[in-house]
């Protein structure tokens, strides 16, 4: 789990905090054609939808334990992941800017609606009494920890990574939103004291 919220979350995460405008310049009108061209499936819902249903998707016990025991089956899991971690973190970070923005309290309901979306899955394997995942029923035992403990482990901690990330995310918007509105009423005084001169 750990590795999964890694790939799926962190580093896609950190990946596009990296990208300044600057870096991204090269490539900006090939993704604003991209977006264009994509309609409807570049609106930050598609992308949502796109993530949770990836991430669920990975998560159906077949699916989970193929790529457990096939390893370009694995490494499919790991970019799928990875991918929809951009994906759902590009209309909050948009180093490239958007058509569809979000705005006003938008940003706020877009990363509360991923998260608590994601949610569910993290409580199923929280409290689960049953073993989802019948390939770790077969695998050495870490720390004395039954396979259902494990899995339990695991969803905790997707539901802690998932808590820290929402609310960081919550707190640099709600900063981000002050900071912008400090800006707008600086430049409304500016233009009202220009406006007698």
């Amino acid at each position: 789990m750990a590795q999964h919220i890694l790939l799926g979350d962190i580093a896609p995460l950190l990946l596009l905090l990296s990208l300044s405008r600057v870096i991204m310049r090269p490539a900006t009108r090939r993704l604003t054609a991209l977006e264009r061209r994509l309609g409807p499936l570049a609106s930050p819902a598609a992308l949502i939808a796109l993530w949770l249903v990836l991430i669920y998707f990975w998560h159906i016990p077949a699916l989970y334990d193929a790529a457990l025991r096939h390893p370009l089956v694995h490494a499919l899991e790991h970019l799928s992941f990875f991918c929809a971690g951009v994906a759902v973190w590009w209309p909050l970070i948009q180093p490239v800017p958007m058509r569809r923005r979000l705005t006003e309290l938008a940003p706020f309901r877009y990363i509360f609606a991923a998260k608590i979306g994601l949610a569910a899955l993290g409580i199923y394997l929280t409290w689960s009494t049953v073993v989802a995942y019948t390939y770790y029923e077969h695998v050495p035992r870490i720390w004395g920890l039954s396979a259902v403990d494990d899995q339990n482990v695991g969803g905790a901690l997707m539901l802690v990574e998932q808590s820290i990330v929402l609310l960081t995310a919550l707190v640099v918007l709600f900063v981000r939103m002050l900071a912008q509105s400090e800006e707008e009423e600086r430049r409304r005084e500016r233009l009202e004291d220009a406006a007698p001169a």
